[in-house]
């Protein structure tokens, strides 16, 4: 993997692509605590441990990004280097392609909140809030 080694600017990624379980296991498992009844405490056992296979067979469910940071590079110049990256990746047999906007919002969503179940996100906060010809 040279390219790796020599561009500069490459850096890698790795991000959960499935949902964080552990606040909906301690939930469970502090809800189990305080309940009285017994067949209720199995139930939400059974949910407890159906949360755990889940989130071993998610386990590798990752996502690896490559990131280039480009600081001293304008305009056209830009993308003859991208494009000549993405060209060295592809001779590596690498699959690669460049994110567009709603990627970048999925993987910063992913990142900062561990949030993947969003199916649209927005561009502002609260947009979704904001009625046209109002």
């Amino acid at each position: 993997m040279n390219l790796l080694k020599c561009v500069a600017e490459i850096e890698m990624l790795c991000l959960n692509s499935r949902e964080n379980f552990e606040e909906n296991k301690s939930s469970l498992r502090k809800r189990a605590e305080e309940e009285r009844n017994p067949v209720i405490r199995r139930l939400l056992e059974r949910d407890q441990n159906f949360l755990d296979c889940i989130q071993v067979q998610m386990a590798t469910a990752r996502e690896f990004l490559i990131i280039i940071r480009l600081h001293n590079k304008k305009g056209t110049e830009v993308f003859s280097y991208l494009d000549r990256i993405e060209k060295s990746l592809k001779e590596q047999r690498l699959s690669a392609s460049r994110a567009g906007s709603e990627d970048i919002k999925r993987i910063m969503a992913v990142y900062y909140e561990q949030n993947v179940t969003s199916e649209k996100f927005e561009d502002f906060e609260g947009e979704r809030w904001i009625i046209p010809d109002d």
